[in-house]
């Protein structure tokens, strides 16, 4: 920190260097450390991303030492890493690892803690910053903060601390409240980073590269040009193994209260003065106050019954293992939203996200307005239809961009192409894995890509009414075959002459 802020071989450089850290894990032996945490850390190794002293605590209430939590990393990032493991690399992160068993809410757990942290400090002859990753169930949250407080680990004179805690950041508004309240009573907001892995995915930056970087796309960002937008996060899979998280939860709770307003906040913000990361969340948060709660008749609420997907049969989500026989959870929400605004006024955002669908597809679809007049009738052409800017962001993460050409020939018909660009082809490279961009910004103190306590609230102002509102069965839960587009009832919250494009 103060090594770095002192060089000056480092002014101007566009991102600081990753000060030296010491990243505790809590919930180390949990199934996000094992299949995402863990993983993007060896990734961040193998391409020396890491800072160059960098040590890695894990925390958990499994008997483990710190020996067999090594061999149990070392197992989890052979089977999740993105590339086949270096040994050599394995050896270097994992050889001085050290695991604290206990549980959450026992002293005698964060006083060994605070030994550890002192311990790698006296290797290295000066304080690391600490990082502390809230990898655990949603309820110790509160529990984990207020006891790094307790024991006086919240602060350092010598070196930062952070947090990093996991979604979801409270059931509801209420709870997310007093959530922030328990979580600023022992943190200042700059130390606090609230992840959502949607914004560390590589096309989701995309979206504001795409719109900010180029001259051809921003003049037409608005309601003159931009007939409708749809943003779809669809899923191929039921709930699987899931079902005593899914139930309390449902879709609304699951993808669209955080990701699918993450996705709108970044395509409907203005230009931030700088990518700095209280401007980009102030902007965030200016879209989010213009959203207007919609009325229960804008949405759509559907649970998926029996069918085939894939080629397989696929049982209905009332007979999944572990939901009760007369739920009425959602497993697809769909709903038309609007930004009350100079920008995007009368201009309808459309909003879907389903489990069992046809496919797994993420995508921003930004439909303009027709041309003004068709003059091209010729038998036997498709017409001019209005062009499309699609965002994919997975399962092939890239942009395309719907044209209309002229058929060979000696007639003049038309017909929509398509101009792609993809990641993978365009870059000869895998993208990281969204988990890898957020540690390294959560260690550099970059918050851009995290979101602030009154973003949170914000996005829980819009979603609160839809849940009372669909608590009082406003409007009936209707029902959807496994492996279909959803439910057909999906289209009665569209304006006139709008569809939904196929999943």
């Amino acid at each position: 920190m103060t090594a770095i802020d002192e060089n000056p071989l480092v002014k101007g450089l566009e991102r600081l260097p990753v000060g030296p850290t010491t990243m505790t894990i809590f919930g180390a032996t949990g199934d996000l450390a094992r299949r995402k945490l863990l993983p993007a850390l060896y990734n961040l190794a193998h391409e020396g991303a890491l800072p160059e002293v960098f040590n890695l605590i894990g925390v958990s209430r499994g008997d483990e030492d710190s020996e067999q939590f090594r061999a149990w990393a070392r197992e989890a990032i052979i089977e999740f890493s993105r590339r086949t493991p270096d040994p050599r690399v394995l050896d270097a992160l994992l050889g001085g690892v050290r695991y604290i068993a206990g549980t959450f809410d026992d002293p005698e757990t964060y006083r060994k803690l605070g030994e550890e942290l002192a311990a790698f400090d006296a290797i290295s002859d000066d304080p690391l910053n600490r990082l502390f990753y809230l990898s655990t169930a949603p309820q110790f949250f509160p529990v984990i903060i207020e006891a790094i407080g307790e024991a006086g680990l919240n602060t350092h004179d010598d070196c930062e601390v952070r947090v990093v805690i996991e979604k979801p950041f409270g059931t509801n508004g209420e709870e997310a409240r007093e959530l922030n309240r328990r979580v600023l009573s022992v943190f200042d907001e700059h130390q606090v980073f609230r992840i959502d892995h949607y914004l560390g995915k590589e096309t989701v930056q995309n979206v504001m590269a795409f719109r900010f970087a180029n001259g051809l796309f921003e003049p037409l960002w608005n309601r003159n040009y931009i007939d409708r937008v749809e943003i779809t996060a669809a899923e191929e899979v039921g709930i699987g193994t899931r079902a005593g998280y899914y139930d309390q939860a449902g879709a609304l709770r699951d993808l669209v209260q955080n990701h699918m307003l993450q996705l709108l906040c970044l395509l409907a913000m203005e230009p931030p003065v700088t990518f700095s990361a209280d401007e980009v969340r102030d902007e965030k948060v200016k879209v989010l106050r213009a959203v207007q709660p919609p009325p229960p008749e804008a949405t759509v609420r559907a649970q998926y019954t029996a069918g085939t997907v894939g080629g397989e049969e696929v049982k209905g989500y009332l007979e999944e293992d572990g939901v009760p026989p007369d739920s009425q959870t959602e497993t697809y929400a769909a709903l038309r939203l609007e930004i009350d605004n100079w920008r995007w006024n009368g201009v309808p955002f459309y909003l879907r996200t389903g489990k069992a669908l046809a496919r797994k597809v993420t995508e921003i679809a930004v439909i303009l307005k027709p041309v003004p007049h068709l003059a091209f009738q010729e038998e036997g052409s498709i017409g001019v239809r209005p062009n499309q800017l699609v965002l994919t962001m997975q399962p092939n993460e890239g942009v395309s961009l719907s044209l209309g050409a002229k058929i060979p020939g000696t007639r003049m018909r038309i017909r929509p192409v398509q101009m792609e660009f993809l990641y993978g082809t365009a870059f000869m490279s895998q993208s990281p894995e969204a988990y890898e961009r957020l540690i390294t910004d959560a260690m550099r103190g970059d918050a851009t890509l995290f979101t602030r306590n009154d973003e949170v609230e914000a996005q829980w102002r819009v979603i609160d009414p839809l849940l009372s509102a669909w608590a009082e069965g406003k409007p009936e839960l209707d029902t959807y075959p496994a492996g279909s587009q959803g439910p057909s009832t999906a289209s009665r919250i569209m304006e006139p002459g709008d569809e939904w494009r196929a999943i």
